[in-house]
């Protein structure tokens, strides 16, 4: 065991999979002589050469569509985009053409691709470097969507992405990568995409969330009296409904957070998911606890637009007590 943060976790996850399966390979903007803009992808290039962490120009359109095509040809393309407000450019590639070639070609073609995405506020950054835009590729078939809050389960779920047949983009909530270490197996594991995570059990309620969120829910769950059940996502598509609808029909209350804007959020999806699958078993309103219908503020103000444990504790009180 090692004691690692999200971004040796990742590192050392790239590492591995790089020595297993000489087919993958890490593209993007500064990644190899500079390590990334976060590091993540320090030593990479000096270990495996410049023609498997290769340097890109700052493009992302070409950097997913060139990605694309290498996974078509074979290989296992890695690339990074370096803030999660640089996928814009790549929208049309990701969502045009690496979701749906699988369909559109029969099954002939598949796109064994991870995009790595830094990803959430809380850094202090400047524009288009702080969104939480994981609902907007949740809603494209033929894309697995991860966001991973402990270097434990970076490691393992980043492995199962690389290793899948099919695009999955990685988000890599900022805020966490080296707030927090844990025990991490120098050993390769996997984790399932599309398995939750039970945090901590409890009865009174259950409170679901991903990424940077959940560190904020612990904290939460740490002053309150409550009883309650904390579900870390950890894959945002396809959701783990199994987990979610037992815990619910357990504790017959529910709370969602996350960073994004309410309107259209995960949040919603979650809700309307245990309405339907737990409405008989529910004795309160599922609480969304989230980021507001705004642009993320600029620095001083930007803690205030994210959900803290004071607005998650008051989230649970309100439902305990409905």
């Amino acid at each position: 065991m090692a004691n690692l943060n999200l971004v040796q976790a990742i590192n050392l996850a790239l590492i591995q999979e790089m020595e297993r399966d000489d087919r993958v390979i890490v593209l993007g903007e500064d990644v190899g002589t500079n390590g990334g803009v976060f590091r993540v992808t320090e030593g990479l290039q000096k270990r495996f050469g410049e023609k498997r962490v290769v340097d890109t120009p700052l493009a992302e359109s070409g950097i997913i569509g060139t990605s694309i095509g290498l996974a078509m040809g074979g290989l296992r393309p890695v690339p990074e985009i370096q803030f999660e407000g640089f996928l814009g450019p790549a929208y049309d590639q990701i969502c045009s053409h690496a979701a749906r070639m699988r369909t559109r070609t029969r099954g002939a073609f598949t796109v064994p691709l991870t995009i790595r995405v830094p990803v959430g506020g809380g850094i202090h950054a400047p524009e288009l470097h702080s969104d939480s835009p994981e609902a907007i590729y949740s809603h494209q078939p033929g894309i697995k969507v991860v966001m991973p809050s402990s270097p434990y389960d970076a490691k393992g779920l980043l492995i199962s992405a690389i290793r899948d047949p099919d695009p999955v983009i990685f988000f890599e909530p900022k805020r966490v990568y080296r707030a927090v270490r844990e025990e991490v197996p120098e050993d390769e594991y996997t984790i399932p995409i599309g398995k939750a995570r039970v945090v901590c059990e409890g009865g009174d309620l259950t409170v679901i969330s991903w990424g940077a969120s959940v560190i904020q829910c612990m904290q939460a769950l740490e002053k309150s009296s409550r009883s309650i059940e904390l579900i870390d996502l950890r894959t945002i598509y396809p959701l783990d409904l199994d987990t979610i609808e037992a815990s619910v029909k357990k504790t017959g209350r529910c709370g969602v957070v996350h960073e994004a804007p309410l309107t259209a959020g995960m949040g919603a999806e979650v809700a309307a998911q245990v309405m339907e699958r737990c409405f008989l078993h529910l004795e309160a309103p599922v609480q969304r606890v989230t980021g507001f219908d705004t642009i993320m503020p600029y620095y001083k103000l930007e803690l205030n637009y994210m959900p803290d444990a004071a607005r998650i504790a008051l989230a649970i009180e309100d439902a305990a007590t409905y």
